[in-house]
């Protein structure tokens, strides 16, 4: 045993974890494979990929995450739906099981960057109960070896025990279900049982850097982010399906990152190393960055359709979850830039796919105006997407990413236009949802008139055309975009009845303004 992994053992121990049968530490990815393919962990696909299944959870466990009330970060916390509390001592009181449940069993350490930026990284070490989950760690986070560097003797800012395999009993931990995600800011443990879903690792972490960075004048944000040739920045907030990924994975701009980064007073920076794309129904034709980036080898593919006997997969088949993921290291994306630090930003985009097709395809916005839309955090739900859905329904998250927010949302919006102002940063609105009607009634919005507007407001050939002023929302909406037939840009003509229009966007923007109130309400409390 090398003194590395000997300080690995003795960290371990000092946390409680004793008479393990084998800590595998940093293996590198080939090994990582290896392990999993003999532990039946998942299978090898054509082109390399590493095929696994999450279980019983496809996604994450939303209402089974609770952070720790203690007296530290008591009073910083959004308590709430998504921070629901845990005492202490109960939180103290499964740790020991978990420690006892690991007795005699192989864990797989994983010691990590979070932060591209060397001012504002924290080392994050991962323990697990499965090569794949430590493979995906290596593949999310930045590791140091590619940076030429070695923390493995630096103690780590953050741990995270992932122990899937082990079950919580609720009527004696105080927890929802079987699964649990607990997150303790003071010891700096994140603790995760009961769920394969290996999005639990990475949000996880991504919590606790909301929760941290703040303090640090950093603003965390749940967007993507790419640079122009110009050296131009632009930073991609939205939720999920509304774009975030594909619109980011520009191959004429480089990527910074595709999900989550931070804004200090001098640059904006990825905190991760890796991409985790939803892959439902994938193209090469449509996405051929995200899809060639599955088809290599170190990629891990999530309930994906696969064949045993082929060993091909199948992006169509989504017969065990719409949630299909890919994670893959950002060096598979080729104008990727990693690690992943650029400059300030020039241009804020907000995605949403509004279901009741009423918001205009593209708007500019002032900065009061997405101080506005960030708080809301306005995307809508289809039909068929969840059971019991047979209307557009509209979801609201606010900082696009509500479920990550340690702290109040307000904490962010100032922040967030605090920066815009100092920066003097455009800000724009993508309806990357329907035209011409509600869902089932108009179309999606086409991907590449909306990559038009997009490249138009990015390279400023938006700059000088005319706007005009919405009428139910206030948003100044071009009059003319190159590559763009006009018509598209006014949602009420290409309603087939204006009236139906004006009804659907009046609803909507009632729907906005009560909203708003509730969470400058909630602000003021």
């Amino acid at each position: 045993m090398t003194a590395a992994s000997e300080h690995i053992r003795d960290a371990l121990i000092g946390m409680g974890l004793t008479n393990l049968e084998a800590i595998f530490w940093d293996l590198p990815t080939p090994r990582l494979y290896e392990h999993a393919i003999r532990n039946r962990e998942g299978h090898l696909a054509h082109m390399g990929a590493l095929v696994v299944r999450t279980g019983h959870f496809t996604g994450r466990a939303v209402k089974d995450k609770f952070v720790v009330d203690e007296p530290s970060s008591r009073d910083k916390v959004w308590w709430g739906t998504f921070n629901k509390p845990f005492p202490e001592d109960r939180f103290d009181a499964i740790y020991k099981r978990v420690c006892r449940y690991l007795e005699g069993q192989h864990v797989y350490v994983e010691d990590c960057l979070v932060g591209a930026d060397s001012q504002y990284e924290k080392p994050v070490r991962v323990i697990t109960q499965e090569a794949w989950h430590a493979l995906f760690a290596r593949t999310m986070f930045v590791r140091p070896v590619d940076l030429g560097r070695d923390i493995a003797t630096g103690e780590p800012a953050f741990t995270v025990i992932h122990v899937p395999h082990f079950h919580a009993m609720p009527s004696q931990d105080g927890t929802n279900s079987e699964a649990f995600v607990l997150l303790h800011m003071s010891k700096r443990i994140a603790l995760i049982g009961g769920t394969g879903y290996a999005g639990e690792i990475k949000k996880s972490i991504f919590t606790i850097m909301n929760y941290l960075l703040p303090d640090e004048d950093v603003l965390p944000m749940h967007s993507s982010a790419n640079v122009g040739k110009h050296d131009d920045v632009a930073v991609f907030f939205g939720l999920s399906g509304t774009g975030k990924t594909t619109l980011s994975s520009d191959p004429a701009r480089k990527l910074i990152g595709d999900d989550e980064h931070g804004w200090s007073d001098h640059d904006v920076f990825n905190f991760e190393g890796g991409c985790y794309a939803k892959v439902a129904k994938l193209s090469k034709q449509k996405e051929p960055m995200i899809y060639d980036a599955t088809q290599r080898f170190g990629s891990i593919l999530e309930n994906v359709g696969f064949d045993t006997v082929t060993r091909r997969v199948n992006f169509d088949d989504i017969s065990l979850t719409e949630n299909t993921r890919a994670a893959y290291p950002i060096q598979a994306i080729p104008n990727a830039i990693y690690p992943g630090v650029a400059a300030q930003p020039n241009n804020i985009v907000m995605l949403t796919a509004d279901a009741f097709g009423v918001l205009p395809p593209i708007a500019k916005l002032t900065p009061e105006q997405a101080m506005r839309y960030f708080l809301l955090g306005y995307t809508a739900k289809v039909a068929g997407t969840e059971a019991g859905l047979t209307q557009p329904e509209a979801t609201f998250s606010p900082c696009f990413g509500a479920p990550f927010m340690a702290r109040h949302p307000r904490v962010y919006a100032e922040m967030l236009g605090r920066k815009i102002k100092d920066q003097n940063v455009s800000c724009w609105l993508i309806n990357t949802g329907w035209s011409g009607g509600p869902y089932g009634v108009g179309s999606r919005m086409d991907i590449d008139a909306t990559r038009a507007m997009l490249n138009a407001a990015l390279d400023g050939n938006l700059d000088d055309v005319p706007y005009a002023t919405d009428a139910f929302f206030g948003l100044s909406v071009p009059q003319s975009c190159p590559g763009v037939d006009a018509s598209v840009l006014n949602p009420a003509s290409t309603w087939g009845d204006e009236n139906d229009y004006a009804e659907s966007a009046r609803s909507l923007a009632k729907r906005f303004n009560e909203r708003y109130a509730q969470m400058v309400s909630e602000a003021a409390a």
